[in-house]
Formats: structure tokens, sequence, C-alpha cells
């Protein structure tokens, strides 16, 4: 206690300690939950240093996504080891293991892979330095910025105690290593590579999946109905008449067309989106040019939505068109030169499954504590492409939880400066404390033996 109060303050600690009410102690954990479980936690306190070491190596060595190579081979390599039967090179680098363990339910789970094109500034000894060529040919920074390491890290971890205790429990386990999560097209891929019938894997009973997210280490949101929105990357291409900047009235400038139509589309949250409908519309990069003196002939702008309800989907990308077409219009170009609009990514919301959802929190609330298992939160806007894995499974219950990685000191401070949070996914400072590692196996597992048959 010392510590906290010369790091907070007496104000500090009162913060500190509200945020670890109602923790449950470990030989508390081990009394309430089933005796196979009390033995998941002996085994996955042991593997504490293991988990730091093989989370410090992934986040040291990030990859964008379709290039996990080295990522992927160490999922491949550790499933192999424990005995599941292993897949590889699923949509280039996606992995999925089969560990079948005697009759009973099929249970899914998957960690994503990739990381970001973000510089990290953290200034952990183990942050990323590397940098990254893309198709275009120019370099990025890499970082894990949003907590993909820990979920490849937390499913090692899940399936080293798994196999230990294969005595303790029957039924299939699947577990999925999936590549591009951050431009959601990888759960796609791995469809359109023939993930259930060209791999011949087995329909799952249930899905479930994690994620980090800046709160207390040792804090899991897990609630039924819609929890992320939809979403949908979406290119526009202006084309225009390039030409010297000394003759305006000869060229038809492509910038002026996709400025004129960026300001339009901000009309469209309020005009054509009811405000009492969740939705959200983003320009996150405009690409033209290369000098001051002279017009380009094309101008891309990069943007995203987001929503809930598919008919404001339809709405918002028919008045992005409407709205693209018309600024081009106004320098008169051509119907066969209008803009281009191209979609590079597309994902439906997330959906829990309400007994799914409500099932995992008794064994949850279990392990961390009634207050430590948040099953009433408003929807993220954030999206995910996780449920696509099971497009041609659409029956099979899933649920997506997440789960804590800040240090609750670092929470407490940022609490009393009127932030909600200390630090933001993708943002360069995103940090996953340590003690989030074995917190992390311990919800997985925990979450698994749940819905395995016990022997």
């Amino acid at each position: 206690m010392k510590k906290v109060v010369n790091q907070l303050g007496w104000i500090g600690v009162t913060a500190f300690l509200l945020v670890n009410a109602g923790v449950v102690h470990a030989d508390e954990a081990k009394a309430s939950l089933p005796a196979v479980s009390a033995k998941a936690l002996d085994l996955i306190d042991g593997q504490t240093e293991w988990l730091s070491k093989t989370y410090k190596d992934i986040h040291e060595h990030p990859e964008l996504g379709f290039m996990e190579n080295r990522t992927s081979a160490i999922v491949a390599n550790e499933l192999k080891a424990l005995g599941f039967e292993v897949s590889t090179g699923i949509a280039k680098t996606g992995v999925v293991g089969v560990l079948k363990n005697g009759k009973g339910p099929t249970v899914m789970y998957r960690a994503d892979m990739d990381a970001l094109a973000i510089e990290e500034a953290t200034g952990l000894p183990y942050a990323s330095k590397v940098r990254a060529k893309l198709a275009d040919g120019t370099e990025t920074p890499v970082a894990h910025m949003c907590g993909h390491d820990a979920h490849v890290t937390w499913m090692l971890g899940m399936a080293r105690t798994m196999a230990a205790l294969k005595n303790e429990w029957s039924g299939t386990i699947i577990l999925v290593a999936q590549p591009a999560e951050e431009p959601v097209t990888g759960a796609k891929a791995m469809l359109a590579d023939g993930l259930w019938k060209k791999y011949n894997l087995p329909k799952p009973d249930y899905f479930f999946a994690v994620h980090t997210t800046p709160i207390p280490v040792g804090m899991v949101l897990n609630a039924p109905g819609p929890r992320m929105a939809g979403t949908d990357q979406l290119d526009v291409l202006f084309k225009g008449v390039a030409g010297h900047s000394s003759v305006p009235h000869l060229i038809k400038n492509p910038i002026n067309m996709a400025a004129n139509a960026i300001t339009q589309y901000q009309t469209i949250m309020g005009n054509v989106v009811s405000a009492q409908e969740p939705a959200a519309l983003s320009v996150g990069s405009i690409q033209a040019g290369a000098t001051n003196n002279a017009v380009p002939s094309s101008a891309l702008v990069k943007m995203n939505i987001r929503w809930f309800n598919p008919k404001v989907r339809d709405n918002m990308l028919n008045s992005i068109k409407l709205m693209s077409d018309g600024a081009a219009q106004m320098q008169s170009m051509e119907k066969d030169l209008l803009p281009e609009l191209t979609m590079r990514g597309s994902v439906t919301p997330v959906i829990n499954d309400k007994d799914l959802s409500n099932r995992l929190n008794g064994p949850l609330k279990a392990l961390l504590g009634d207050k430590k298992v948040v099953n009433d939160f408003p929807a993220f806007m954030g999206s995910e492409d996780v449920h696509h894995l099971i497009d041609e499974q659409k029956d099979v219950p899933f649920t997506f939880m997440f789960v804590g990685v800040a240090n609750p000191l670092t929470f407490a401070a940022a609490k009393l400066k009127g932030q909600a949070v200390p630090y933001l996914p993708h943002s360069p400072n995103y940090v996953v404390d340590l003690k989030a590692l074995p917190m992390g196996v311990k919800i997985t597992t925990v979450s698994m033996l749940e819905l395995l048959n016990k022997k």
C-alpha cells in the first residue's frame, strides 16, 4: 500500500480500491470453481514466465495483415507440439489446430495475429522497432497497438493448459489463428480458402473469442445482443483532367471534386441518417498530386462508415455515391468518368448469443468476482470480422468478450485526470500489462472448460 500512496496519494488510493472492489483472490476462486478449473489455475500460474517471454517475442516482431509468417509459425509449431492436428497457409498465413479428445461438444476459439502500421511510443524495453515494406514499395513502422499479440499468447497458454488437462474433459477444441483482422478481410479470406470444407473442420457447438480493452486487469465485458458495429472500408476515386495550374479553366480538378464531396458527406449524419440511429462516417485519407503548380488526373478518398441497421448502411452508401457523382458533374465530367467506388472490406455487426453469453458469465464471476464481469454496457462503434468465420455455420452460438489489460494503478490515475481510459486502442501508447497475460489465459481456459464435457 505504501507504494500506492507514494504514486497517487490518498485520493488515488481510494480510486485504486474502487477499481479493485469485488476481486476474488486465488484461493477463493479455486474454491468457487469446479475442480478441473481449479487445477487449470495452478497450471496457468506456472506458465507466467513462459507467457511473458512468448508475448514479448511476438510484440517485438509484429507483422501486418497477410504477412504474419513468423507469428503463424510460432502458433503452428506450438500446437503441433501439444498434439493438435494443424493446418497452415489458410488465406496465406492462417492456422487452425484441432484437438479431439473423445465424445463431447466441439468448441471453437479465435485469436487474430496482425499488427498495425503505427510507430510504437510506449518506451518499453521490448517495444517494436520493426518497419515493413508495403505492396506499393513504401515503408511503414509496424506495432501491436491493439493487443493481438496478447490474443495469440492467451490462445497458446490456453492450448497448453487444455492439453495438460486432457484426462479432465472430453470433446473437441478448434483453435483459429486468423490473419488480417485490422482491414476486416481475414475471416472472409479464410472462408474463401475453404476453411470448413477444404480443411474438413467439424461443426462447432459453440464459438467464442476475446479482445483486449484498456480497463483494469481482472475485468471482463460480456453482454448479449449487438456489441460492435458493422463497417465498410470504401475508396472513392475522383477522375479529372490534369494540367498546369496557370490554366484552371482548361483542366478539371479532382481535388476540388473530392473536397466538395467530403463536405457533403458530413451532411449524411443527420440529414440522411436519423439522430436516433447509431452510425458514423469518417474520411481517413486523401491522396492526390505531388507538386504545387500542377493539377493531377485523380484524387483518392479513403473513408469508413459504421452502422448497426442494414437500411442505414444502404442509405449511407447510396448518398456517398450520389454526392460523389454530383461533385464530379459540377465540373462537367462525362458519365464514363464519374467517380469509382471500391469496397475494400465489409463486415456486419457483432451480435452475442444471449444464452452463451450468460452461461460463460457464471464461471467468470466465480473466477473474478461479480463486479468484475460486466454484462450491461453500451455497444461499441468499433468493428470486428471474427463472426464471419462461421458465415457457413450461422446457427452456431457465438459470444465476443472484452478482457481488461490496463494496470489498475494506471487506470485509476487516468480516472483522476477525468479520462475514461489511460490510452486507446490503435494509439502509439497502447500497453498490455504483463499481469494480463496469465489472467487472459485463465479467462479463456475457464470459459473453454465450461463448454466441454467434464469426465
